[in-house]
């Protein structure tokens, strides 16, 4: 018996009241896997999307496939998280009880948990020096994401790359402004009102307010065209592309791969301070529900964390 644990379990796909805060087992990790007791764990859009099936109709049949037919087979939700190492597998060697690391859980899920098991290769790192857990958490989910779609789109080859990031108040685009500007990048950020002023402390060079001004026909030139939130089409860049650009988009069947390289190098953007954790709400475990009802009103700007352990 490895005691007890709190964990928020997704009891069947619907709305966010689906949610139950539950006690259960605390999992024993397996040879190769690290017991990591979870301090802070994000709630972000690909959470919601498989907590609600959220897909367009011909794509709900492959996710039940994946993810289970009448309910997520892994009930526990939540990939992002950071916490500190309470128990190591027998064949463990990479880290010790007491590290403060940060990861995802990746497909296997189970972060919205006062424990989380995972294995010692899998994408988990020691957390930046100067973060707390609560900022670790943050910055994973939209930072993975922006580097493996931009780097996707050959940020890295293009000297001086124009960008325009579409979305860029969200958890990713957020991370993909200032990741943009380690490449010396000159970015445009197409959001609302309400987040002008985050877009331009973030580093945005021009802003293009969505209710006033319509992207597709800016006159300006770009390199790489990124919608951050899934919402534009390919045709939708075609005027506003240099010959050769790019269009990429988060809301195609493309899923950004997790790497630990990724969280390697947020971490040390982290630390050098290139990369902040932008954090519109925390929430204790406790309020999951509510967290996820405010991730699917799509006003958040940045991340939502949850303060699972003190």
């Amino acid at each position: 018996m490895n005691g007890k644990m709190k964990a928020a379990v997704c009891t069947a796909y619907g709305p966010p009241e689906v949610l139950k805060i539950m006690e259960l087992e605390k999992p024993v990790p397996k040879d190769n896997e690290v017991l990591i007791k979870v301090m802070s764990s994000s709630v972000n859009s690909g959470d919601a999307r498989i907590r609600g099936l959220r897909a367009p109709f011909f794509l709900r049949l492959v996710m039940r496939i994946l993810f289970g037919f009448k309910k997520p087979r892994r009930p526990i939700l939540g990939m992002m998280f950071s916490g500190v190492v309470e128990q190591l597998g027998n064949e463990v060697s990479s880290f010790k009880i007491g590290d403060e690391v940060f990861g995802s859980s990746g497909s296997k899920m189970g972060a919205h948990a006062e424990y989380v098991a995972v294995k010692e290769k899998a994408v988990l790192a020691i957390k930046p020096k100067n973060a707390s857990f609560i900022e670790a958490a943050a910055i994973l989910f939209g930072g993975m994401t922006a580097v493996y779609f931009l780097e996707k789109a050959g940020i890295k080859s293009i000297l001086e790359p124009k960008i325009l990031i579409y979305g860029a108040t969200g958890s990713v685009g957020t991370a993909s402004i200032e990741i943009a500007k380690h490449y010396n990048a000159h970015v445009t950020s197409v959001c609302s009102e309400k987040g002008v002023e985050l877009a331009k402390s973030l580093g945005s060079d021009e802003v293009v307010l969505y209710t006033q001004q319509d992207f597709r026909k800016l006159e300006e030139k770009f390199d790489i065209v990124f919608d951050a939130v899934g919402k534009t089409k390919k045709k939708d860049s075609y005027q506003i592309l240099k010959p050769g650009g790019k269009y990429i988009t988060v809301g195609g069947l493309d899923v950004a791969k997790e790497l630990t390289s990724q969280v390697e190098f947020l971490k040390e953007l982290f630390e050098n301070g290139s990369l902040h954790a932008n954090i519109d709400k925390t929430y204790p475990l406790e309020h999951i529900a509510e967290a996820h009802r405010y991730v699917d009103s799509e006003r958040k700007k940045g991340n939502i964390v949850l303060k699972i352990n003190e």
